[in-house]
């Protein structure tokens, strides 16, 4: 488009007219913790997915979310779909239960796909939703990452992170870590004052033992089948609920015999019922997705 010209005070100036396209969106949430969807067809859709994800992402200039996720197809054997996940501040994320729950739903209603129970490829490799007859969507987690190296946590020759010490702050901090495709710093400790969870969790999140970063998770036990968490999510901060993150709880649970294999998980936005299968270690995650709202936003191209 030719830029436009303007008189002004005897002078001329020269105003620079960008075009713009409507991209089509679909808000979701996952026990408040919310997401924008896309479909990667999308002719609006810019190149830039992390600079278009903290642009839509912000909540005072943008349409407000913890992520952007962009549906696309696979060209993986067996996968119907692909996904890619930027949190609010465009970093890309391995993996999300939340938004994943919200990826079933939207590619059911698009008619991505027809079946309630499909394959997804990530960059935590392939993750299996299925939506339940009462709307509610169990995401096969796969089977969590233990490993010191593989989380990754930097440390002591160890095979797993469970029980350790970390100083953050100039608080000794017991953890547990756990890699659900992302990784996750577990604290069974629920006592932090608000200001001290603010100041703590994005020091925690951000500690150079985690050369990925880290999800950081405060966990109350209130009896073997039930914990409550709060969550601060590397790229995102404080977020109302963390799928991911209730199941690398419930696995350092069991690890530290605090609970069953089936717990129930409540976070501020809502409860997530999670199961650590005992015959093939994989990981269940049930709970509610829902569509907020849709429509188009201009996007400069």
């Amino acid at each position: 488009m030719a830029p436009a010209v303007a008189q002004h005070s005897g002078f001329r100036e020269t105003l620079v007219v960008a075009t713009k396209k409507e991209l089509s969106f679909t808000k979701m949430h996952g026990c408040g913790n919310d997401f924008i969807l896309v479909e990667e067809a999308a002719p609006a859709l810019t190149p830039d997915l992390p600079e278009l994800a903290r642009k839509l992402c912000d909540r005072h200039f943008g349409i407000g979310a913890d992520g952007l996720i962009v549906v696309g197809s696979s060209r993986r054997p067996g996968c119907k779909l692909r996904w890619r996940m930027f949190n609010s501040d465009g970093s890309e994320a391995e993996m999300c239960g939340n938004g994943m729950r919200c990826l079933a739903l939207f590619a059911r209603e698009r008619g991505l796909v027809k079946e309630d129970r499909f394959d997804v490829e990530t960059l935590a490799g392939v993750i299996t939703p299925a939506i339940l007859p009462d709307g509610r969507v169990r995401v096969d987690m796969g089977i969590p990452e233990l490993r010191r190296s593989r989380i990754p946590m930097l440390g002591p020759d160890s095979e797993q992170v469970v029980g350790e010490e970390l100083v953050v702050d100039g608080r000794s901090f017991t953890i547990t870590a756990v890699s659900m495709g992302n990784p996750h710093c577990v604290i069974f400790d629920d006592s932090l004052a608000d200001e001290e969870f603010l100041r703590v969790g994005p020091k925690m999140a951000r500690d150079h033992r985690f050369p990925n970063g880290t999800n950081v998770e405060f966990v109350r036990v209130y009896s073997r089948r039930h914990l409550g968490v709060r969550v601060w999510e590397r790229g995102a901060g404080p977020t109302l609920a963390c799928g991911t993150g209730a199941c690398a709880v419930a696995v350092a649970g069991v690890l530290n015999g605090f609970t069953e294999r089936l717990v129930h998980v409540s976070l501020l936005g809502g409860d997530l019922d999670v199961t650590w299968l005992e015959g093939s270690g994989h990981v269940l995650l049930e709970g509610p997705a829902e569509k907020l709202f849709w429509g188009q936003v201009l996007i400069e191209g």
